[in-house]
C-alpha cells in the first residue's frame, strides 16, 4: 500500500502542483507540534489556531483554484454553445463530429478537475484524522463545525463541489443532442430514461458520485458488507488480482454465506419449542440461539487469520464442522439431552467462515466486480435470513426412520447437514485455490512511479491526465533539500502507517472516538433485531397463541423486506441526503420502534407487534448500511488488511451484541413470560438512546 503523500505527488496534474494541498507540509507540521508540546515549548490553543489558519490558507487556495478552472470551463462551453447554436441552421456531419470531439474534451480536462478536488479532499480528510490522533482534540468536530456550516464555507466547495453540476449539465445536454441531428431531438431533461449519455459522462458521472459519495442500489447494498479498500487502488494492484480471480469459486463462497444465514435461522420459529421438548423452559430459546454466536466470536478470528494463507481449507473445515453441529442438533431430540443440542448450536458456530468470505471479495475479486461481489454477499445474506424461518415452516411433519425422529425440531438439523455434505461435495471438485501474494506483491515498485491517471472514452483509448517523470523527479528534488531534516522520521512515519496490525489491542488503539461511536451503533443494531428476531417465537404463543408456521411466515416476511429497503435507500434516499442525516435519522426510528413495542396499560395486539417489529427491523436494515459505509470512512488505512482487519471488528462488535441480547432473553425468562417483552426491551431502549447521544457528539467528524 503506497502512502497517500507519495501517491499524492505521484499523482499530481504537473501544471496544477502548485494548488494541491501541501500535505507534507501539514504533516510535518503535526510533527513538530506534537515534539512542541511535548518539551513545552508551545501552547495548545496556540497550536490549534495556527493549524486552523494553515487549513483555511490551503482550503482558500484549492477553492480559488477551481473557481477559476470551472470559469475557463463555463468560458470554453460558451464558445461551443455559439459554435452549436450555428450548426443547428446548418447541418454538416463534420462539424457535428467535431463539435463532439470539442465537447469531450472539455469533459476530460473536468474530469481533471473532478480528480483534483477528489485528492485534496482525500489529503484534508487524512490530515484532520491524523491531527486528531496526535493530540486526543475533536479537533476535526470543531474545525467542519465552525466551517462547513458557515454561510461562505469554502470547506463546502471541496467536500460537495459546488457549482460543478452546471458544466456537467451543459455538457452532457449538448452531447445529448448532437447524438442525432436527425431532427429527433431528445431532452436529458424531459426523457432522462431515453437518452443515451456519452462515455465521457458516464465517466464524469461515475468520479462526481465517488466525490459526494453519491449511491444507487448495487453500491449502497455492497455497503452493508463491509469490505474496506484503498482509498485510491493502483491498477498494478488491481492487475494481480485478476489473475486470482475465478467466478465459480466466488460463487462458492456467496453459496457459503447463504447457506450459513439459512443455518442461523431456520431454527428460531422452533428453538421454544425444541427446549420444551427437552424438558427445558421456553426462554432457553436465547441460550440455544445464541450459543452459535459465542462461538462465533472466536471463530471469527482464526478463520481470518487462516485465510491469510488458504481460503479453500478453512471453507472445508467449516462445512466439515457445520455438518457434524447440525446433525448433532438434531440427534439431541432422540438423545433427550440439551447438552447435545447446545454443543451441535456451538459446532455451527465455529464455522462461521463469513470473514473467509469477505477477504476473499476483498483480495480475490477485481475492483471493478468488487461492489457487485460485495452486493451479492448481502444478498445471499438477506435471502439466507428470509429462507432460513421459511424453510421451517416446510418442516410440519412428524415420522420415525429406525430409531431417528424426523419431526418440525429436528427437520432443520437434518436437512441443514444434508445441504452442508452437497456444499462440501462441490467445494472440494470446483474451488480454486488462488496463488497467494509474494512479497514482491505487497510491496510498492519504484517503477510504477509514472502513474497514469487514464480517462476511458467509447473508441477504447485512453487519455493520459499526468505526469511528465522529469518534472516529477525535479519536483522530488526540491522536496529533498527543503525537507531532509524530516525525511528519515516520515520515512519511518510511513512505513508504520501502513504496515498492519498484529493484535487485537493494536486494532483497539488505532480506533478514534468516531469509529468506536460507530461500531457502538452497529452493536446496538445487532442487539436490538436479535431481541426482535430471537424471542419472536415466544413473545406470540404467549400474547397471540401463533403457530410455527405463522411465526416462521412472519419471520420470512421481515427477511424480504431488506432488498425492497435498500433499493429505495440505495436509489433515492442516500442521494438526496448525507449519510450521516440517514445515520441519525434511522437511528431515531429504530427508538420510536422500540418506543411502540412495550407493552403498556392496553391489551397487546398483532398490528402492535407486527408494526412496531416493522419499523424497527426496516430502520435497523436502513441503518446498517449507513453505518458500515460511514465506518469503513473514518476507520483507519491499516485496518483494510491483516487478520485483525475492519471486517472483523464489526463481525465481533455484533456478534458480540447477538451472544448478550440471547443471554438477555434466557435471563428475563426466569421473570416470567408475561414480563419478558418489557425486560429485554428495556436494554434495547437504553442502548438505542446512548447511541443516538454518542451520533450527536461526533456528528461533525462525520462530514
Amino acid at each position: 500500500m503506497v502512502a497517500f503523500g507519495k501517491k499524492l505527488k505521484e499523482t499530481q496534474i504537473q501544471e496544477w502542483q502548485g494548488y494541491y494541498i501541501n500535505y507534507k507540509l501539514l504533516k510535518k507540521k503535526v510533527n513538530r507540534y506534537t515534539q512542541q508540546i511535548q518539551v513545552g515549548a508551545e501552547n495548545r490553543l496556540n497550536v490549534l489556531k495556527d493549524f486552523a489558519r494553515m487549513l483555511d490558507d490551503q482550503i482558500e487556495k484549492i477553492v480559488l483554484f477551481l473557481l477559476e478552472q470551472q470559469g475557463a470551463l463555463a468560458s470554453r462551453l460558451s464558445d461551443l454553445g455559439e459554435h452549436h447554436d450555428a450548426l443547428s441552421q446548418h447541418q454538416d456531419g463534420s462539424r457535428i463530429s467535431e463539435l463532439q470531439e470539442a465537447y469531450r474534451a472539455v469533459g476530460h480536462d473536468l474530469l481533471r478537475l473532478l480528480f483534483f478536488v477528489e485528492m485534496n479532499a482525500t489529503g484534508l480528510r487524512k490530515i484532520l484524522k491524523k491531527f486528531d490522533k496526535r493530540f486526543g482534540y475533536r479537533f476535526t468536530d470543531y474545525y467542519v463545525k465552525t466551517r462547513a456550516n458557515h454561510p461562505y464555507s469554502q470547506l463546502r466547495q471541496v467536500f460537495k463541489h459546488v457549482g460543478i453540476g452546471a458544466v456537467v449539465g451543459a455538457i452532457s445536454r449538448n452531447l445529448a443532442e448532437l447524438q442525432d441531428h436527425q431532427g429527433s431531438y431528445i431532452s436529458i431533461y424531459d426523457q432522462p430514461a431515453l437518452s443515451h449519455p456519452d462515455p465521457v459522462v458516464d465517466s464524469i458521472k461515475a468520479a462526481v458520485n465517488r466525490l459526494s459519495h453519491s449511491t444507487n442500489f448495487l453500491e449502497f447494498l455492497g455497503k452493508h458488507a463491509f469490505i474496506m479498500q484503498e482509498e485510491l487502488p493502483s491498477p498494478s494492484g488491481d492487475q494481480d488480482v485478476e489473475q486470482r480471480y475465478h467466478f465459480t469459486s466466488l460463487l462458492l463462497n456467496l453459496v457459503n454465506t447463504f447457506l450459513y444465514m439459512v443455518n442461523t435461522y431456520v431454527i428460531v420459529p422452533t428453538a421454544d419449542n425444541y427446549s420444551l421438548s427437552l424438558g427445558a423452559a421456553a426462554t432457553l430459546c436465547g441460550v440455544i440461539i445464541g450459543s452459535m454466536a459465542v462461538a462465533q466470536v472466536f471463530s471469527s478470528v482464526y478463520f481470518s487469520a487462516w485465510s491469510n494463507r488458504s481460503y479453500l481449507k478453512p471453507l472445508v473445515f467449516s462445512s466439515i464442522v457445520l455438518l457434524v453441529g447440525n446433525t448433532l442438533y438434531a440427534m439431541a431430540y432422540d438423545l433427550n439431552s440439551i447438552a447435545v443440542l447446545l454443543i451441535g448450536r456451538l459446532f455451527c458456530g465455529l464455522g462461521s467462515a463469513r470473514a473467509v468470505n469477505r477477504r476473499y471479495i476483498s483480495d480475490c475479486v477485481p475492483l471493478k466486480l468488487r461492489m457487485r461481489a460485495s452486493a451479492g454477499f448481502v444478498s445471499a445474506s438477506a435471502l439466507g435470513m428470509a429462507c432460513g424461518p421459511a424453510l421451517a415452516c416446510l418442516f410440519q411433519t412428524n415420522f420415525k426412520i429406525y430409531k431417528l425422529t424426523f419431526n418440525e425440531d429436528t427437520l432443520p438439523g437434518w436437512v441443514m447437514a444434508l445441504l452442508w455434505l452437497v456444499y462440501l461435495l462441490w467445494l472440494w471438485i470446483s474451488f480454486r485455490e488462488p496463488p497467494l501474494e509474494t512479497k514482491e506483491n505487497l510491496v510498492p515498485q519504484e517503477a510504477n512511479a509514472g502513474l497514469l491517471i487514464n480517462c476511458t472514452v467509447d473508441n477504447g483509448s485512453t487519455r493520459p491526465l499526468l505526469l511528465n517523470s522529469e518534472a516529477k523527479q525535479k519536483d522530488e528534488n526540491d522536496d529533498q533539500e527543503l525537507d531532509n531534516d524530516d525525511h528519515d522520521e516520515d520515512d519511518e512515519d510511513s512505513k508504520i502507517t501502513h504496515r498492519p496490525v498484529t493484535s487485537i489491542m493494536s486494532a483497539y488503539r488505532l480506533l478514534t472516538p468516531s469509529v468506536k461511536v460507530q461500531l457502538f451503533v452497529y452493536f446496538m443494531l445487532k442487539y436490538a433485531m436479535e431481541i426482535l428476531l430471537a424471542e419472536s417465537s415466544v413473545i406470540t404463543e404467549h400474547y397471540f397463541i401463533w403457530s410455527t408456521s405463522r411465526v416462521a411466515i412472519f419471520l420470512a416476511c421481515l427477511g424480504l423486506t431488506v432488498l425492497p429497503v435498500n433499493i429505495i435507500v440505495g436509489n433515492y434516499i442516500s442521494n438526496i441526503f448525507e449519510e450521516r442525516q440517514v445515520l441519525l435519522a434511522s437511528e431515531i426510528i429504530v427508538c420510536i420502534g422500540i418506543l411502540l413495542s412495550f407493552h403498556i396499560l392496553v391489551p397487546y395486539s398483532v398490528p402492535q407487534y407486527v408494526g412496531s417489529a416493522l419499523i424497527t427491523f426496516v430502520a435497523a436494515e436502513v441503518l446498517e448500511g449507513v453505518n458500515l459505509s460511514l465506518l469503513s470512512r473514518v476507520m483507519s488505512s491499516r485496518l483494510s488488511r491483516g487478520t485483525y482487519n475492519g471486517g472483523l471488528l464489526s463481525t465481533e462488535a455484533g456478534t458480540l451484541a447477538r451472544v448478550i441480547a440471547d443471554g438477555t432473553i434466557t435471563l428475563s425468562g426466569y421473570l416470567g413470560e408475561s414480563r419478558l417483552l418489557n425486560v429485554t426491551l428495556l436494554p434495547s431502549l437504553f442502548i438505542c438512546i446512548s447511541s443516538i447521544v454518542a451520533t450527536c457528539i461526533t456528528y461533525n467528524s462525520l462530514y
